[in-house]
């Protein structure tokens, strides 16, 4: 890429890893190859009839085809405040809510609001694989902090002290998490809140998958655990992947007044107001039946049983069990410096190649979310599909 025409912040931004893996798996499959693809992270179900029924007669509505507040609608507002307090422990007003084009969008928007050229992030790895293209567009500096799967991949304070310098002013916080579904116990999230209190450091908490647990699992938001924490801690959700509704761009963040008031300043020159038909949607999402809902999150659950059990049948594949989110993030050392397909294979990149060109299955590999020697899988398909790409995977690695 010639730097003389494209900015050097802009052409240092790496594609989203999983977007890209699942565009060659839709690629292969378009071109008739039986791929069983488990790299995007989307539920496979429709959204609920109810969300889009609102949606249509919304888009019938003169009122909704006209710009609306940028910060968004003071009704869906409301509803995040409510949601906010029922599922995060937390009372916020509306002034305090930004509603945004997906959670995509309010990641980004709280790290530009927060940071200034050369503050420091720390960010526990494995990590989703926007945080870092979003510290870095910001001008700030990421300083990872790894867990592996011997510590169900949750860092502890121990670990965040020794990361923490006179530069950092950010912890990203992300609970269940995405990649691994691991979910913080509430003495996990209140001692890494005080230790973030203590040192003044600000919290960005990713909580979009916060519905999504199991095992009577709760995910425990950090102003909850400690109400000290609520000036210097912005929450984000949405509802892309609760309510199966990834494509109506639709997430939000809430946090102190002045910080929310400078986001939506922000927002007011980047995207305006977010589709009107979307925010109608939300309504109905977050304040109607949430039977759908649960009946999703029951397939979910059943999904990782099931991914969980077959995927430890492979020898040295090590999947934990995941309490939350929808993906399994396995451990494949054990496969690693071995022979594979006639050659030695070192890396998780190298090995979710194999396994496409293979075994044409989809998966992501660990360095899209942190170290090598780890993969990601979206149990977030159909119960046939994700049987037979484990299965595909079994018969591959039988035997070795």
């Amino acid at each position: 890429m010639d730097s003389s025409r494209i900015s050097i912040k802009i052409a240092a931004i790496a594609e989203s890893a999983t977007l890209k893996v699942d565009a060659k798996a839709k690629a292969l499959q378009a071109a008739g190859r039986p791929v069983i693809s488990y790299a995007a992270g989307e539920p496979d179900f429709a959204t609920p009839e109810h969300i889009v029924e609102a949606a249509v007669v919304a888009a019938r509505d003169p009122k909704n085809h006209r710009y609306t507040p940028a910060i968004g609608l003071p009704e869906l507002r409301e509803a995040i405040v409510a949601k906010t307090k029922q599922d995060s422990g937390t009372e916020y007003t509306a002034a305090q809510v930004v509603v945004t084009n997906g959670g995509k969008q309010a990641v980004y928007q709280a790290f530009q609001v927060l940071l200034n050229p050369g503050d420091e992030v720390i960010l526990p790895s494995p990590y989703w694989t926007t945080y870092p293209e979003a510290i870095a567009l910001a001008d700030g500096v990421t300083v990872e902090v790894f867990a592996g799967s011997d510590q169900n991949y949750k860092v502890t304070v121990a670990q965040l002290e020794a990361a923490r310098t006179p530069k950092t002013k950010v912890l990203l916080f992300c609970s269940p998490s995405n990649p691994t579904g691991s979910v913080y116990s509430r003495s996990e999230v209140e001692a890494i809140g005080r230790w973030a209190h203590e040192h003044g450091i600000w919290i960005i908490s990713d909580e979009i998958y916060q519905n999504l647990t199991y095992d009577g699992v709760k995910a425990v938001s950090v102003t909850e655990a400690v109400p000290e924490m609520i000036d210097t801690t912005i929450l984000v959700n949405g509802v892309a992947k609760s309510y199966a509704m990834t494509g109506w761009r639709l997430g939000w963040m809430v946090g102190p007044m002045d910080a929310m008031k400078a986001a939506g300043n922000l927002q007011s020159h980047l995207s305006s107001n977010v589709s009107n038909i979307s925010q109608r949607a939300a309504i109905a999402a977050l304040t109607g039946p949430q039977d759908e809902v649960l009946a999703m999150r029951e397939s979910f659950d059943r999904r990782r049983k099931l991914a969980v059990a077959e995927l430890n049948k492979i020898p040295g594949w090590v999947a934990p069990m995941p309490e939350g989110a929808f993906y399994v993030y396995s451990d494949v050392s054990g496969l690693l410096g071995r022979e594979w397909g006639g050659k030695v294979i070192n890396t998780s990149l190298e090995l979710c190649d194999y396994i496409l060109d293979t075994a044409e299955v989809a998966l992501v590999p660990g360095e899209a979310f942190g170290p090598s020697g780890y993969v990601r899988m979206s149990y977030a398909l159909g119960d046939g599909p994700l049987l037979e790409g484990i299965q595909r995977l079994q018969k591959l690695f039988a035997g070795n």
